[in-house]
């Protein structure tokens, strides 16, 4: 088909931190949709957005890279995407090369790389307007020349040269191109043709770019303090406390709102409907058990809003500076602090992340350690534990105790990631990690039309997942929690003689030892699905035996059911166990073997039981055994 009829594809491609994924938002808006390229994990981000002449465009936005000798799997996908390698993916129209215009040095080599590939291509020099402010003088006109391509101005995050680029996307892609080699005639660049192309681009930086007039001092006071090694480090564990003193102290009313919105919701359906057992089924298996998990979503939005503001600041590749030195000591390579940060929302993307480290031994490393991190499926068990354990009071006069807490749990996932990978580097390998290297961006104000894309799409997939994967799990929780019926003459509770109860009283001997009871092993059967289902089971189970239904319940039934030291327990448990079946198949696809994943399996099943033991053990001997007390 002509590429005047059908829509052309726009592929971004540029280096990391070059504002790549604010222009792909200030073209697409809320018009994309994300996924996973076939065969692999890696993200694929695509969108839609019709030009001033109507037609309508398809945008990809593609991996950041430095170069297209791809060192890894985001880097080989960008690679052949912009080759048209992919399976079930055609090539790009037009590649849209997105670039920091206040550092051009890197970017002007991927250029030359990319206009060898023979592809119609334009240059994007995005956050232009921080150039102009620094001073730095780019002589558009000669640049042109040197590179051979045509070169827009843009500002992203304000919308300014959007028109201009996508009528020059037009014009290239009706154009046309020649390949300089014909199709199929690319090939990687060996290191000498990269240093050339680096002593090229180096050529072009002279001639056409000048020193800003007004160097960004600003810039260069603030890394003074956010990368002395002292303050820098106290700057970063402070954001990090705010961080989790949020997510417990400023969720609470939007929670509290959700909790008695489901509560109402719940006792108008039951007082509609006649009691029976599908009364039964949707208020105390389907509102119940779904409401006990969405009523943290606030929570979760305002993690990823933390995350999200610290990316586009530009700090994250501070801290990731910052911790270079102590993740090194632990067998780390600096750059997976990126992606563990990242599984602070899920170990999902964080395990995908892993996938800018170019050594294969690091690359393992940050994934065997990365369900370590407490994500985000984690926060209703630890909320709802806290809730019912730990009084909420102040301390020091302005802390939340119930979100030290909180705070304590986060820094024991961090330490025993760290001692995971300390022992990993010694067992399986050894060697020294590779130095880090990392473009530090320049600090900008985040864009809020991005940011609440960003976050609505997190929440978006976690709505989804609540439809998906909770909905019916809970109906299947109901369903073992309710039948067989008990039998004639029965005086336990109906969900003693239910199939569930009956799986429950068998797997109980196994952890009673750490204090967990017959109810509580039935939370864990269907939380292997996703960490949070656990919470909805619960509350299902007790639902069914204690005709519980307002979720804000749940936190009292079990402080009157359990002991202090269950509790505590319980909590343990849930910061080493692998208790999400779908972040261990990310790590099968990831590392391509069954080895890793049992490997990770069985550790981290070992730490769960050993640490509840542990602490299960503790708690009793410094009297905190009784229940209700």
């Amino acid at each position: 088909m002509d590429i005047a009829v059908r829509p052309a594809r726009l592929a971004l491609v540029g280096n990391p931190n070059s504002g790549k994924t604010a222009l792909f938002n200030a073209l697409t808006g809320a018009h994309q949709k994300v996924a996973n390229y076939a065969g692999v994990t890696v993200e694929r981000k695509e969108g839609l957005v019709r030009s001033a002449s109507g037609r309508t465009l398809s945008v990809l936005d593609l991996p950041g890279t430095y170069s297209l000798r791809a060192r890894s799997p985001d880097e080989a996908v960008t690679r052949d995407a912009v080759l048209g390698r992919l399976a079930g993916e055609s090539p790009p129209d037009v590649v849209v090369c997105v670039a920091d215009a206040t550092n051009l040095r890197l970017v002007l080599r991927l250029v030359l790389e990319l206009k060898a590939v023979g592809r119609p291509m334009v240059l994007a020099l995005n956050m232009y307007d921080i150039a102009q402010r620094q001073g730095l003088r780019i002589d558009l006109d000669r640049l042109r020349g040197a590179l051979g391509v045509p070169i827009v101005t843009t500002v992203a995050t304000r919308k300014r040269g959007i028109a201009d680029l996508l009528a020059e996307v037009e014009t290239v892609a009706l154009a046309g191109t020649v390949l300089p080699q014909g199709e199929g005639a690319w090939h990687e660049p060996d290191a000498n043709e990269i240093r050339a192309a680096h002593r090229d681009a180096e050529r072009i930086m002279r001639t056409c770019v000048r020193p800003p007039e007004r160097p960004d001092t600003l810039t260069g006071k603030i890394d003074t303090l956010l990368l002395h090694p002292v303050a820098g480090l106290l700057i970063l564990l402070g954001l990090l406390f705010v961080m989790f003193q949020a997510v417990f102290a400023w969720a609470a009313p939007a929670m509290d709102g959700i909790d008695a919105g489901f509560a109402l919701f719940g006792g108008v359906v039951a007082g509609f409907m006649p009691d029976g057992l599908l009364e039964s089924l949707i208020v105390d298996g389907m509102i119940a058990g779904v409401g006990s998990v969405i009523i943290f979503l606030p929570q979760i939005v305002i993690l990823f809003a933390f995350i999200i503001l610290l990316e586009d600041f530009g700090y994250m590749a501070r801290a990731a500076f910052l911790m270079d030195r102590i993740m090194g000591g632990a067998g780390l390579h600096g750059r997976a602090f990126i992606p563990l940060l990242s599984s602070f929302a899920c170990a999902i993307p964080g395990i995908m992340a892993a996938r800018t480290i170019d050594s294969r031994q690091d690359r393992l490393t940050t994934i065997m350690v990365a369900p370590l991190m407490t994500c985000s499926a984690r926060i209703p068990v630890y909320t709802l534990i806290i809730a019912a354990f730990i009084p909420n009071e102040t301390v020091w006069g302005f802390a939340s105790l119930q979100g030290l807490v909180m705070f304590g749990l986060y820094a024991a996932g961090i330490v025993s990631a760290l001692t995971v990978s300390f022992v990993i580097r010694r067992v399986f390998w050894r060697g020294q990690v590779e130095p880090f290297m990392m473009e530090l961006p320049a600090y900008k104000l985040p864009d809020a039309k991005s940011v609440l894309i960003n976050l609505w799409l997190r929440a978006k997939i976690f709505l989804m997942r609540a439809g998906k994967i909770i909905l019916p799990l809970m109906i299947l929780v109901w369903l073992a929690s309710t039948f067989p019926y008990p039998p004639a003459g029965a005086t336990g509770q109906p969900i003693e003689y239910s199939l569930a109860g009956m799986i429950g009283r068998a797997l109980e001997p196994i952890f009673a030892p750490i204090g967990f009871n017959w109810q509580m092993v039935i939370a864990l059967v269907p939380g292997m699905a996703a960490r949070e289902v656990a919470v909805a089971a619960l509350g299902t189970v007790y639902a069914v035996s204690d005709a519980e239904t307002a979720m804000s319940g749940l936190a009292a039934v079990l402080s009157a059911q359990w002991s202090l030291a269950t509790g505590l327990a319980f909590l343990a448990w849930y910061v080493f166990a692998p208790q999400c079946v779908p972040t261990l198949a990310v790590v099968k696809r990831e590392t391509n073997s069954w080895k890793w994943m049992t490997i990770m399996i069985v550790y981290m099943f070992g730490l769960a039981y050993l640490g509840a033991f542990v602490t299960y053990r503790v708690a009793l001997a410094l009297g905190g055994g009784n229940v209700g007390g």
